[in-house]
C-alpha cells in the first residue's frame, strides 16, 4: 500500500494575544514541521516547542509555505488549536481477547460505545489500561524519551504462549521484552490482569504475579479482576462466571503473595477487586489493606474507601430532626454497602428515610452488577410504580462522561418524566453520598473532604 503522504497538522483556532496571532497563522493553516522535524502527536508538539529558539514550518490555507523563527521563553505556548486532540488519529486494538467486553455488547448502540482504543498516549493522559502489541521497540523508546509514565499495562497473563491465545494475537507473547526496556528505563508502571476461569486462574496466576513483581519498586501495583460475562456471547470463546469457591482460591492465593511481597518490598503489590470479596462472601479488608488505593480505577478498594469516606462525613454532622424521604438505585455489588451506610444515617437523622433500589440489570445480562452498566430502560421499567420520596438519587458513573445520558442514551430527563421523580446525580464519594441522602448542597455546609472526587465505575 502507498503510505499516506505527510500533511502536517491542521490548526482550527489561534489563541487572541498569543505567539500564533503574532506570527499571523490563521485557522485552516497547516503545522508542517517544527526545527526541521516532523510532528507525529501532541508529544512531539509538546517536547519540540519547549525550546527558547524554535522554527516552525507552515503551510498557509494558500498554499504557501513559511518558515518562521519564534524566540520565546520555554514555557510559553505558541496559543494554537488542531483538528484533533492528539494530533493523531487514536491506535485502535489490534487484539481480538477472548474476554473483550466490547464483543459482548449489544447491536445498535453508539458508534463510539464499539471503539476499541488501546493507545499507549491515553494511559498516560487518562489512565487507560493498553497491552502493548501494536507498539514497536521504537516505539516504547519514544515513550521512554517523552518520560510518558505511568503505564498501565493490560498484562492478563506473562506466559507468552497463554498470552497469544488469550489476546488472539500472536504478538501478544512479546510482552516481557518491552516491559524490560521500561524496566530499565525506570519507567512507572501498573498492571491489571482480567482473570478468567479455567485459563490464567490458578497456577498461571501465582507464575504472572510472581513474574510481575521482579519489576518492582518500578511497578507500583497489580490489579486483578474477575472477567465480565453480558449475556451477547454466541459465537465467543466459551468463559465460565467465577462461583463462591472460584473467588474465594483467587483471594487465597493473592493475600498469600500480599504478605510474602509485604515482607520483601514493604508494599502488597497485587490486590484483588471488590468483586471478588462479594462474591466469595468474604470482608472487605480494612483501609491499611489498601495502602493509597493505587488500583481505585479498576475497582480495586473503591467500597472500603466509599465506607470510610461516609463515616468519616458523618462524624462531622449533628444529627437533627429533619423530615426526608428518598431513593438510591444502584447495581447488586454495592447495594448492600449503600444499605449499611444509609443505617449509620438514620440512627443520627431518625426522620430520614432512604430506599436503595438494587437494579437488575437485564439489558446486559444479570452477571453484570455494576452500577455503571445500569441503563436508562432498566432503572425506568424496574422503578416504576415504586415509592421514590421527594428525590432519586443516581450515581454519576450511570451516565457518560460530562453529560445525562445513560448507556442505552436514554436521557435522565426521560427517566425523571417517566418515573415522575426529581433525579438527582451523586458524585461517588462518600461525602456526596450522604449530602445527597440530606439534601445538602454543594458548599451549603463547611467540611474538609477525605480526598478529591472520583468516579467508581464499579459501583
Amino acid at each position: 500500500m502507498r503510505k499516506k503522504r505527510y500533511e502536517g497538522h491542521l490548526i482550527t483556532a489561534v489563541a487572541p494575544g498569543s505567539i500564533g496571532e503574532a506570527l499571523q497563522l490563521e485557522a485552516g493553516d497547516r503545522l508542517l514541521r517544527i526545527n526541521r522535524e516532523k510532528i507525529e502527536d501532541v508529544f512531539d508538539y509538546d517536547f519540540l516547542v519547549r525550546e527558547e529558539q524554535v522554527l516552525l514550518l507552515v503551510r498557509k490555507a494558500d498554499g504557501e509555505e513559511w518558515e518562521l523563527e519564534v524566540e520565546k521563553e520555554s514555557d510559553d505556548d505558541l496559543g494554537l488549536t488542531f483538528e484533533k486532540s492528539l494530533m493523531s488519529d487514536y491506535k485502535s486494538c489490534s487484539n481480538r481477547c477472548i474476554f473483550c467486553f466490547i464483543d459482548q455488547m449489544p447491536p445498535g448502540m453508539r458508534e463510539t460505545l464499539y471503539f476499541k482504543d488501546d493507545d499507549t498516549r491515553l494511559s498516560f493522559l487518562q489512565g487507560n489500561y493498553v497491552t502493548l502489541t501494536n507498539m514497536s521497540e521504537s516505539d516504547i523508546r519514544r515513550m521512554i524519551r517523552y518520560r510518558l509514565a505511568p503505564i498501565n499495562i493490560s498484562v492478563h497473563t506473562t506466559n507468552p504462549e497463554l498470552r497469544c491465545k488469550m489476546l488472539q494475537n500472536r504478538f501478544a507473547g512479546q510482552l516481557k521484552e518491552k516491559m524490560d526496556l521500561l524496566y530499565e528505563a525506570g519507567m512507572e508502571m501498573n498492571g491489571q490482569i482480567v482473570l478468567c476461569k479455567g485459563i490464567n486462574d490458578g497456577a498461571e496466576l501465582e507464575r504472572t504475579i510472581s513474574d510481575l513483581s521482579r519489576y518492582l519498586p518500578v511497578m507500583k501495583s497489580l490489579s486483578v479482576v474477575p472477567v465480565g460475562l453480558t449475556k451477547y456471547r454466541e459465537g465467543l470463546f466459551a468463559l465460565e462466571p467465577f462461583e463462591r469457591e472460584d473467588a474465594r482460591n483467587a483471594l487465597s492465593l493473592i493475600h498469600t503473595w500480599q504478605k510474602l511481597l509485604l515482607e520483601k518490598y514493604g508494599t502488597r503489590f497485587v490486590y484483588a477487586s471488590d468483586e471478588f470479596y462479594i462474591k466469595s462472601g468474604e470482608p472487605i479488608p480494612p483501609e491499611e489493606a489498601y495502602e493509597d488505593y493505587p488500583q481505585l480505577e479498576n475497582g480495586v478498594g473503591m467500597v472500603r474507601l466509599l465506607l470510610e469516606e461516609a463515616r468519616t462525613a458523618l462524624e462531622h454532622l449533628e444529627g437533627d430532626d429533619r423530615e426526608r424521604t428518598v431513593s438510591v438505585a444502584t447495581g447488586k455489588l454495592a447495594a448492600p454497602f449503600l444499605r449499611e451506610i444509609s443505617g449509620w444515617i438514620s440512627s443520627r437523622f431518625p426522620r430520614v428515610c432512604v430506599r436503595i433500589y438494587e437494579i437488575r440489570n437485564d439489558f446486559f445480562g444479570e452477571q453484570i452488577t455494576v452500577s455503571g452498566l445500569i441503563c436508562g430502560q432498566d432503572l425506568i421499567r424496574q422503578l416504576e410504580g415504586k415509592p421514590l420520596g421527594e428525590q432519586l438519587l443516581l450515581p454519576v458513573n450511570m451516565l457518560r462522561s460530562g453529560e445525562q445520558v445513560f448507556l442505552d442514551d436514554i436521557t435522565t430527563f426521560e427517566a425523571e418524566k417517566a418515573l415522575q421523580v426529581p433525579i438527582r446525580i451523586v458524585k461517588s464519594s462518600g461525602q456526596d453520598f450522604i449530602d445527597g441522602i440530606l439534601g445538602i448542597e454543594a458548599g451549603e455546609e463547611a467540611r474538609e473532604q477525605t480526598s478529591a472526587p472520583y468516579e467508581l465505575p464499579e459501583l
